[in-house]
């Protein structure tokens, strides 16, 4: 098993944030200077779901250019800390004509291979479509 360690240090103006330095620069957690929790999990699961979508993608022998990932979520204000309750990631790939069903098709691979998505409540619903340039 592979344990990984991050800190999370408070930020420099108090409470409002939280500040996680990397080598490639400080990552900012607060909804209004940088992302909140909420927003970074559910990048983590586009971004997550985007490798595992390339990489499926390629094992199935399609050429593909994946240029950009929209993600949305939906939360549940009838629970006290209105988690989130759904996922809905969006892939705009260059794909050529003859292969975009498999492309398609393909997209039932990432859930199951996407640690990320493996990690999350299972009562959160996520779902990949594909839209293609």
């Amino acid at each position: 098993m592979t344990v990984e360690t991050l800190t999370i240090h408070e930020g420099n103006n108090g409470y409002d944030k939280f500040e996680m330095q990397t080598p490639n620069g400080d990552w900012i957690l607060g909804r209004e200077q940088g992302y909140s929790p909420v927003q970074m999990l559910v990048s983590a699961v586009a971004a997550c779901g985007g490798y595992v979508y390339r990489s499926v993608l390629k094992n199935s022998k399609i050429e593909a250019e994946i240029s950009k990932i929209e993600v949305s979520y939906d939360r549940d204000p009838e629970k006290k800390a209105e988690p989130v309750s759904a996922i809905q990631i969006k892939f705009s790939a260059k794909v050529a004509e003859a292969d975009q069903e498999k492309a398609i098709r393909c997209l039932k691979l990432i859930s199951p291979n996407c640690p990320v998505i493996q990690s999350l409540d299972p009562t959160i619903q996520v779902t990949e479509t594909v839209v293609f340039i």
